[in-house]
């Protein structure tokens, strides 16, 4: 049955031209068990296999909508092949970070094939520690990282001794329908596009006044809804509820200021990875009355100043990040779709002092909380569905091809993101994960992503960049764990008596 994507899933797919993409992934390593004939990739391939029934993005494939007229659709791929999904690929000794690093580097800078289910996953051997890694690509359109870190866990058990046993399977494959089928859709939905528009105008106007406290802006929606003659005004009475409440953020009303990071990225990508001790930040977090995410981002932004000091391109204003937010509430009908939003911090990497930067972040994430709870988040993804097609996918290519991020200023220098993970060890037929490293993505004008993702009782460090915007990620990613250390150490010297 076929399932149409949601305005921001697909943008997911809009925003992709030669050098983005919009496949999101993560780094696995894992200690074998005992047994001496384990072997991973037989292994890891009956897990996915017994697990599919409840994995459903992992065999639904898109169906194009002719001449670009409306977003694509879902549908059980009729040509679903498990073992084009899974490669096995090992890395020559002395197989250490550095090598493993540059392999992923290489895997996540090719986009996934759109005739076939969009993911794809890479058991590697060869690791001079004896362990294996499994390095998985997924496109964003599929999922949002909680849906993810959902999905991880459905995966994978929590039980070392637990088997891959089958799940009950009632998946049907789809039959592929004829281009003049989609393009009779695409055309119906076309014409429906006009009350959707005036529908959202009208609902953005209520929310404005809502969120300003306005009677008088609030009424004059009302008075529009109530008002309408005629079909229009029955649909837009239909649907406009007002106990509706979707968050809609703040964007960035100024230019970010300039760094090395922030140009027209290429196809070529790196990746350095890290970890740290969790118990570390929480003393850290303890000491100075923050969060954990208040210390990852002052740890991130004394890094950041660090390496622009060393390059000589420190600005004088603070950087600016994009920090995604989820906006699940656990009632979605679709747990397979994007429910993400964003906030837009400043990060103080004008500040010198250590304890001066975590006061300061803690400020700017209140303030810019407070902004992104002024108004409901899923109105934006509204502005998404209204957005035709063919004109988003014209507009990313042509950022791409002039290079509009070395010709304008960017609204956000990169972005930085905390997800908190399990705290309790995930294993598949017996095998460990030790570590789970986040691999993210870049987009044009912005050439530098920090994830964090924690797991058990470390943080793990995954930064991904543009391979010639940032030629020496290696020595961001230690300054990000040494940050970590230069925090601790002052927060306890305030402690002290």
């Amino acid at each position: 049955m076929l399932k149409q994507l949601s305005g921001t899933d697909a943008g997911f797919l809009y925003m992709e031209t030669g050098s983005s993409f919009g496949h999101v992934n993560s780094l696995a390593v894992y200690t074998r068990p005992a047994d001496p004939d384990f072997d991973p990739y037989r292994a890891f391939r009956d897990q996915i296999e017994a697990r599919l029934p409840i994995l459903e993005p992992y065999r639904r494939r898109l169906v194009e909508v002719p001449f670009e007229l409306d977003h694509p659709y879902w549908l059980n791929d009729p040509d679903f092949d498990l073992d084009f999904h899974l490669r096995h690929i090992a890395i020559p000794a002395p197989g250490d970070d550095e090598q493993l690093a540059e392999l992923v580097a290489r895997l996540i800078g090719r986009p996934l094939d759109r005739a076939r289910p969009l993911w794809e996953a890479y058991v590697i051997e060869g690791l001079s520690s004896g362990e294996f890694a499994i390095m998985s690509k997924i496109h964003h359109a599929t999922i949002d990282g909680a849906a993810g870190a959902e999905m991880m866990s459905m995966l994978l058990d929590h039980d070392q001794d637990a088997t891959a046993e089958h799940v009950a399977d009632d998946w049907v494959a789809d039959r592929m329908p004829t281009d003049a089928e989609m393009l009779a859709r695409g055309l119906l939905n076309l014409a429906r596009r006009p009350g959707k528009a005036v529908r959202f105008q009208i609902r953005a106007l209520r929310q404005l006044g809502q969120a300003t406290r306005s009677e008088g802006i609030t009424a004059m929606a009302d008075l529009a809804r109530r008002g309408m003659p005629g079909p229009l005004g029955a649909f837009m009475r239909r649907g406009m509820k007002p106990e509706e409440r979707d968050p809609l953020p703040t964007l960035p009303t100024r230019t970010a200021p300039p760094t090395p990071f922030n140009r027209s990225i290429t196809a070529h990508r790196r990746f350095a990875f890290r970890s740290a001790s969790l118990a570390d930040v929480k003393a850290t977090k303890s000491l100075l009355g923050v969060t954990v995410n208040d210390v990852v981002m002052a740890v991130c932004a004394g890094a950041l100043r660090r390496y622009l000091e060393a390059h000589e391109a420190l600005p004088d204003e603070p950087l600016v990040a994009m920090v995604p937010v989820s906006i699940r509430t656990g009632d979605e009908d679709d747990r397979w779709t994007n429910r993400v939003s964003s906030l837009f911090p400043q990060i103080p990497t004008h500040l010198a002092d250590p304890l001066d930067r975590v006061k300061a972040v803690h400020e700017t994430m209140q303030e810019a909380k407070h902004d992104f709870d002024l108004m409901p988040a899923d109105l934006i993804q509204e502005v998404a569905e209204l957005a035709p097609r063919a004109l988003a996918t014209r507009a990313s290519r042509l950022a791409s091809r002039i290079n509009l991020g070395d010709r304008v200023g960017m609204p956000v220098n990169l972005v930085v993101s905390n997800v908190p993970g399990p705290r309790t060890p995930l294993y598949f037929a017996g095998a460990q994960m030790t570590h789970y490293y986040p691999v993210s993505t870049i987009v044009e004008g912005q050439g530098l992503n920090i994830t964090v993702q924690s797991y058990v009782d470390h943080l793990d460090f995954g930064l991904v960049a543009c391979r010639e915007l940032v030629p020496d990620l290696d020595y961001l990613a230690e300054l990000c764990i040494d940050e970590i250390q230069v925090l601790k150490k002052a927060a306890g010297e305030v402690a002290s008596p």
